[in-house]
């Protein structure tokens, strides 16, 4: 059900294609209805692409996978799991504990209750393990351990999605090595060749996405805006499993997808989960759309999600850049308004760390 008004002006970024029309391709939808099945495979995206590079780094190679705090608003507290390989295909990883993690973000007696369950070893037990847990295992179990990995970032260590994952390789001489993407989360760059780009760079890159070649298909002039925006390469966007471009705004996340039938494109973002859908959440829904200049706010199953369409005949890179600037701020916006008042979860907030649960609950992503 979505809980808008077709009728409210700003439903679409472009003239000429009715909002009733962008309305039921988006509902229409499951990856976007469903954000448990979104989130699912693009953990288990992460943990093929892990398990690959586990089976492939030579002897000395090191793996470090940190969830963001500068993405993740946990300040100080620094959750990471580090992967080294040795000789004769031996891994030892380590995973932080609360030696190195500050109070208000240490780990509870449920959550290292999970980290042994997931067979990692208590702080000092594996050789050279410190403060931090511990395992040690073969290069043949590497589905097994990208799995723990996996499950120890996001179910215990509180990573929504692994965009707000970034991860860093390199050898024995701390010499960085070049590896395959690792899903979508980010590489950490020493330096980025394009810090200086500026706006009206941005906007001029932009708009060279469509013009000039009328025969440029339609998803590389979205990727040349998204990218010109976020001051990167278009080969260093983030694209999950769905073709789905990943963009983190503050404890949101907002996703820019391309559709060929009919030529459209969709800047959209789950701004909060589990959430009771109440006659007054659609209340609530529809007066906040009906004051947004564009976009609007609909509820399926447990999660309230805010789309943006943007007309892709006739494409217009500066309705694309609008749309993702609206939508970043008003998704990183509305989680916390809408929080407060209905409860549920936001895609990623501080204070929202996963809870101990029973077994036969689950969270966004909560399983391979």
């Amino acid at each position: 059900m979505a809980a808008d008004n077709p009728e409210a002006p700003g439903d679409e970024v472009t003239e000429g294609n009715p909002a009733e029309h962008y309305e039921s391709i988006l509902l229409d939808e499951p990856t976007t209805a469903d954000l448990r099945v979104k989130v699912t495979e693009a953990w288990q995206e992460f943990a093929r692409a892990l398990a690959g590079q586990l089976r492939s780094q030579p002897t000395g190679t090191q793996i470090a996978l940190t969830l963001d705090p500068t993405a993740s608003g946990t300040g100080d507290a620094v959750y990471s799991v580090s992967i080294e390989v040795g000789e004769d295909g031996q891994i030892d990883l380590r995973a932080v504990g609360n030696a190195a993690l500050p109070q208000g973000y240490r780990l509870d007696r449920a959550a290292i209750a999970d980290m042994i369950a997931l067979g990692w070893s208590p702080p000092g037990v594996v050789e050279g393990s410190g403060g931090h847990f511990g395992m040690r295992a073969n290069t043949t179990e590497a589905v097994r351990l990208a799995t723990t990995v996996s499950r120890t970032l996001r179910d215990v260590y509180g990573a929504p999605h692994p965009a707000f994952l970034v991860f860093l390789v390199h050898d024995e001489e701390d010499e960085p090595l070049p590896v395959e993407p690792l899903g979508t989360a980010r590489p950490e760059v020493a330096e980025d060749p394009t810090a200086d780009l500026d706006l009206d760079e941005a906007l001029a890159a932009a708009r060279a996405a469509q013009s000039g070649n009328d025969a440029l298909a339609l998803e590389e002039r979205v990727r040349t805006v998204v990218s010109a925006m976020l001051k990167s390469s278009a080969d260093q966007l983030q694209v999950d499993s769905d073709g789905d471009i990943g963009i983190r705004a503050g404890s949101a996340m907002v996703f820019v997808r391309v559709r060929d039938n009919p030529p459209l494109v969709d800047v959209f973002s789950p701004v909060l989960t589990e959430v009771e859908p109440t006659e007054q959440l659609y209340v609530k829904l529809s007066e906040l759309t009906n004051r947004m200049p564009i976009g609007r706010l609909y509820c399926t199953n447990d999660t309230v999600w805010a789309s943006i369409p943007v007309f892709g005949r006739n494409f217009q890179a500066t309705h694309l850049m609008l749309a993702v600037q609206v939508m970043t701020g008003l998704a990183d916006e509305l989680d916390d308004r809408l929080h407060g008042e209905f409860g549920g979860r936001r895609f990623f907030g501080e204070g929202d760390k996963p809870q101990h649960r029973d077994a036969g609950e689950h969270r966004t992503g909560m399983y391979l």
